[in-house]
């Protein structure tokens, strides 16, 4: 088990006690697509999502960044070349302990960030997502496969700046 990462007794005290902070990211491409993939765990299980991920404790924003783009997109990406969205709640009445103690919800505070994906870059991970597709803007929005959290960082008004 990588050290950085907590064991599941662990991270379901913390899923229960508090907010977990993340980074997600709205990927576009230079047809200004915009990346989902279809998540294969809880919480937004079956829905298309932006990629995203935890901030570990101890992690700079700057390294939580490049991590989570190097993970998440098969590249990192530094924060200075992303447009920062705002700040974001999500509140969930499921989490990846549900099977287990469907009691048990999920709220994260995330950092939405904008990005372009490099040209000719493809190397998408599958631990989290089964399938990818790009979307345009118009199909993202008005999809209702597309979860509502993930629309909100076109919806200027859902986040915080």
């Amino acid at each position: 088990m990588d050290s950085d990462l907590l064991c599941m007794d662990t991270f379901k005290v913390i899923v229960e006690s508090a907010p977990l902070v993340s980074i997600d990211l709205v990927v576009k491409d230079s047809e200004r697509r915009i990346l989902v993939g279809k998540r294969v765990n809880r919480p937004a299980m079956g829905y298309w999502f932006v990629p995203g991920g935890r901030i570990r404790k101890g992690e700079t924003l700057v390294r939580a960044f490049s991590r989570i783009t190097a993970s998440e997109l098969g590249v990192a990406l530094n924060i200075k070349d992303a447009h920062y969205l705002g700040l974001y709640e999500h509140f969930y009445d499921d989490s990846v302990f549900s099977e287990q103690d469907p009691r048990v919800s999920t709220h994260y505070i995330v950092n939405g960030f904008e990005v372009m994906l490099p040209e000719g870059h493809c190397s998408l991970p599958f631990d989290q997502h089964n399938q990818y597709k790009w979307l345009m803007e118009e199909e993202f929005c008005n999809s209702d496969d597309v979860h509502l959290h993930s629309r909100w960082y076109l919806y200027k008004e859902k986040g915080f700046l």
